[in-house]
């Protein structure tokens, strides 16, 4: 389902990360395992009152400065805006208005986007609010809040979920949406009109929410899917930036609105360090994956065969193990049908659900096999366990102290999930807590 974005946007250093964090009830924001993917922007899926959106949390707007490094910061900022349903623009009670807030100001009214005004770092409600100030800007009546402290941001909340745009135009919840991502040249076009002239069902090519994807929804049978085709670099002059960091990006942006992930490789060039990137996003964004090895019609099997090829991808891509691999050429078709049926082969298991009892056998059994290694002479104990979640599968196990697992035990209880019920093509997720004692 699209969920409609929502920008956190203004100058540098007023909270916007921490509003960031605050909503999304984490602390994902500044620290991040892919620091040069969400620096600028970072995307996250956040709900509120039952409605779902994806938040991006920006970079400081700077229009005077000439910095290369707050150049791009800005330009991202920029490109958050164009493809924001709503924008939150921070200002900084404590600092007042500045010259730097009125140039994002004319931004944000030149791109004629629904606009809340958030004056942060109001820690006091008692006194006084410091918002006339802000009113010329144009933005109506500001809402305070202190991001830090969490004070009024559940009203700033229930704002931002009566000014969303309405959900009846989002596709139906059965359609799969499917990120094709991959570095530049690797032939994501290509594939998805390969797989598109090859049932000739098209129903319908429109603009997707960003400014450089094409959603593209389509029909077999009686299952839909939503085709996000990251292909196409535009304006990369102006943008400033290298055209390897920007398909990161999209990839990143991509990933945040699909379901699963075509990682597109091209055969003869190998697993890179940037398709290493792009495939640890889908990993950490907990998508579903299938790796797509495109233009095998170039390569010499009788030099390098599909099962050595395989060897060297679950070498290099081993955090994705669980991703199935096929062998394709959109140019010739090769292999092209097998890609839908393996996305529904991988949607089950995405989406599979599993009973208490069940679960309690499976890591009980777990626990037999191999007990914990004891630390500091406490062991691990199990009491039960039961799923949380679905897409990705999400296990919550109830312990005596979530401090004693290792990372070495988790990844064993991972393996045997996988050892019994496969999950093939989905990441899996194994959450620890402390059983409360009365």
């Amino acid at each position: 389902m699209v969920k409609p974005v929502v920008a956190i946007v203004g100058r540098s250093n007023v909270g916007k990360s921490t509003l960031f964090n605050r909503i999304l009830g984490s602390r994902t924001a500044v620290v991040d395992a892919q620091a040069g993917v969400t620096r600028d922007r970072l995307y996250r899926d956040a709900e509120w009152a039952g409605r779902h959106f994806t938040l991006v949390d920006t970079g400081g707007i700077e229009s005077e400065n000439d910095e290369p490094m707050a150049s791009r910061v800005s330009n991202q900022a920029r490109h958050a805006i164009a493809e924001a349903d709503l924008i939150l623009f921070v200002v900084d009670g404590k600092t007042g208005l500045l010259n730097e807030d009125e140039q994002v100001a004319t931004i944000l009214r030149r791109s004629g986007k629904p606009v809340i005004l958030v004056v942060n770092k109001i820690d006091d409600f008692s006194k006084p609010l410091p918002l006339a100030e802000f009113y010329p800007l144009g933005f109506g009546d500001p809402v305070p809040v202190s991001a830090a402290e969490g004070l009024n941001t559940g009203d700033l909340l229930d704002l931002v979920v009566e000014k969303l745009p309405a959900a009846a135009g989002e596709p139906e919840p059965e359609a799969v949406r499917i990120a094709v991502i991959g570095r530049p040249n690797v032939g994501k076009s290509s594939l998805v009109n390969a797989l598109l002239g090859e049932e000739r069902v098209i129903v319908s090519d429109v603009p997707g929410t960003t400014r450089d994807a094409i959603d593209t929804r389509f029909r077999r049978g009686e299952r839909e899917y939503v085709f996000t085709d990251t292909a196409g670099i535009r304006r990369k002059a102006k943008i400033r930036e290298s055209i390897e960091r920007y398909s990161v990006l999209r990839a990143a942006r991509a990933l945040a609105r699909s379901d699963l992930a075509l990682i597109v490789l091209d055969a003869a060039a190998g697993v890179t360090n940037q398709d290493q990137r792009i495939a640890g996003l889908a990993e950490e964004a907990g998508k579903a994956t299938i790796i797509v090895v495109n233009k095998w019609d170039l390569m010499d099997e009788a030099v390098v065969s599909i099962a050595r090829y395989r060897e060297g991808l679950r070498e290099a891509l081993r955090f994705i193990s669980y991703a199935p691999a096929l062998f394709v050429s959109a140019a010739t078709g090769r292999g092209i049908k097998r890609i839908l049926d393996t996305v529904d082969a991988v949607m089950k298991e995405y989406h599979r659900q599993f009973p208490t009892k069940t679960l309690n056998q499976v890591f009980h059994d777990a626990f037999a096999i191999a007990p914990p290694p004891a630390q500091k002479g406490k062991r691990l104990k199990l009491f039960y366990s039961t799923q949380v979640a679905t897409g990705p599968p999400t296990f919550l196990l109830f312990v005596n102290d979530p401090e004693l697992v290792s990372r070495g035990y988790r990844r064993y209880l991972e393996n045997q999930l996988r050892r019994i019920y496969g999950f093939h093509g989905t990441p899996i997720r194994i959450a620890f807590r402390r059983r409360k004692t009365k």
